[in-house]
């Protein structure tokens, strides 16, 4: 591909596993996955790559995708997955040309003030105290006093998940640890 020296955007070569980066991307919380024509046709080998980045809780996933012709009949897997199970945005483009015009498109945007953009998805929220306070609540023998004692002491269903019997007794006392650490860790 050919480099457009008129105005300085334009599609590039970049080499099989490579990554083009510019100072001014430095900060963002976007990243691009590309999936060739060959990689859609080849199969699921990019899912997990998908669910990583998804799962990231810092970055935005947007899957560029190459629909052709012959990767026709297997976008509509990618799109269900990508989109309805993952909740990432799914770009099609016919061809790399146009993945790199694209890309270009899309970093110029970021660099554009966020609030002139209405279509830039928000950030997701953290969980509110309120809801947190609620989720604790749900497990058996915590009610509305000692919900907000384990945040205080844990300060995430995370880590509250992870805490020793010898670790909640203090908060809650001994039979009520119990049955907050047999929550967590008894199989269903």
């Amino acid at each position: 591909m050919d480099w457009n020296p008129a105005d300085g955007t334009g599609p590039v070569h970049v080499p099989l596993g490579h990554v083009v980066a510019n100072e001014k991307w430095r900060g963002s919380q976007s990243c691009i996955l590309y999936i060739t024509e060959a990689d859609l046709v080849a199969g699921n080998s990019n899912r997990k790559r998908r669910v990583r980045v998804r799962n990231s809780s810092t970055l935005q996933g947007i899957v560029v995708v190459e629909k052709t012709g012959m990767s026709e009949q297997y976008f509509p897997a990618v799109q269900k997955f990508t989109v309805l199970d993952l909740g990432m945005v799914l770009l099609p483009v016919a061809s790399q040309r146009e993945a790199s015009c694209l890309i270009v498109q899309l970093v110029q945007e970021q660099a554009r003030e966020p609030s002139r953009n209405p279509f830039l998805r928000k950030r997701r929220s953290v969980l509110s105290e309120a809801s947190l306070v609620r989720a604790v609540q749900q497990i058996p023998g915590v009610g509305r006093v000692k919900a907000p004692l384990l945040l205080q002491r844990f300060s995430s269903i995370q880590r509250l998940s992870n805490a020793s019997t010898q670790e909640l007794e203090p908060v809650v006392g001994p039979a009520a640890a119990q049955h907050i650490h047999a929550f967590f860790t008894q199989p269903r």
